[in-house]
């Protein structure tokens, strides 16, 4: 994906992530829905990445083929994407398809305790590759042109009767639409995508020395404390860190040497 149109999805993605807490499975349904309407037009498609459009005549396309027909959040989200610049009009529906993946891992993030929701999602759609990859009759059956869409959803959740309701719906929706790769394929694209979000709930930190059992314990204390939520932390050694303790959790790296918010964590583990 080319740079102005992964700007545009990490914005659209941005703006959803303070409403992903509450996010539904419907949610996600509605948003592969709106996804299947436009893999099915590639006049649809270059309608709306068209840079000679301006928003509101995209906006305006847009509600005309779902207004009405999904929920105003869906439509929101939709009308946020076609708004946005697209180098190809194939970046749109890649676009579409992560933002409601994401919508459908954060379903499985908030099921659980954040972090566990998320391991079992990913445990779930590994285990449904390791099923087809053992078996040339069920990828045939699911890559089969005369079979139903509906025929390969069944056989696919078969394979997986324990998976939850996330899994399910990303399963269904990597072997009913693959968009041009094989649904074990997809099924590992949606698997990347837990997992990075999954590191949103890990924080590697090093340190400059060693630390004590209840320094260790501090230190969890207080990055919980800072990031608001029950983070996995595993610390390294690294000798030659200047200024002991640099953190990353998901994307963001903050350095206890010029981020004054750290500041405390480091008076307590000299504490």
């Amino acid at each position: 994906m080319a740079g102005v149109s992964s700007a545009s999805e990490a914005k659209v993605l941005g703006d959803l992530e303070p409403s992903l807490a509450t996010a539904s499975l419907s949610l996600a349904e509605e948003l592969f829905a709106v996804l299947s309407t436009l893999d099915s037009s590639a006049g649809l498609r270059r309608a709306l990445t068209d840079p000679s459009r301006d928003a509101a005549a995209k906006s305006g396309l847009l509600a005309s083929l779902v207004g009405g027909k999904v929920s105003a959040e869906t439509e929101k989200i939709a009308d946020s994407l076609a708004t946005e610049r697209w180098a190809t009009p194939r970046d749109l529906g890649d676009a579409l398809e992560t933002v409601a993946a994401t919508v459908a891992i954060a379903v499985a993030e908030n099921s659980q305790d954040g972090a566990a929701g998320l391991e079992r999602l990913e445990n779930d759609l590994f285990s449904f590759n390791q099923q087809v990859d053992a078996s040339h009759e069920v990828q045939r059956a699911l890559s089969a042109p005369q079979a139903s869409n509906a025929a390969k959803v069944k056989l696919a959740l078969a394979l997986v009767p324990q998976a939850g309701d996330a899994a399910k719906l990303l399963i269904s929706q990597a072997v009913s639409n693959p968009r041009g790769v094989r649904p074990a394929k997809l099924v590992e694209r949606f698997a990347t995508l837990a997992a990075r979000r999954q590191e949103r709930w890990i924080a590697v930190v090093t340190v400059s020395h060693p630390l004590s059992e209840s320094q260790q314990s501090r230190l969890e204390a207080g990055l919980n404390k800072l990031y608001g939520r029950e983070l996995k932390v595993n610390i390294s050694v690294d000798p030659t860190l200047i200024g002991g303790v640099r953190v990353k959790v998901g994307d963001e790296v903050v350095d206890a040497t010029v981020i004054a918010r750290l500041g405390e964590l480091r008076r307590q583990l000299a504490g």
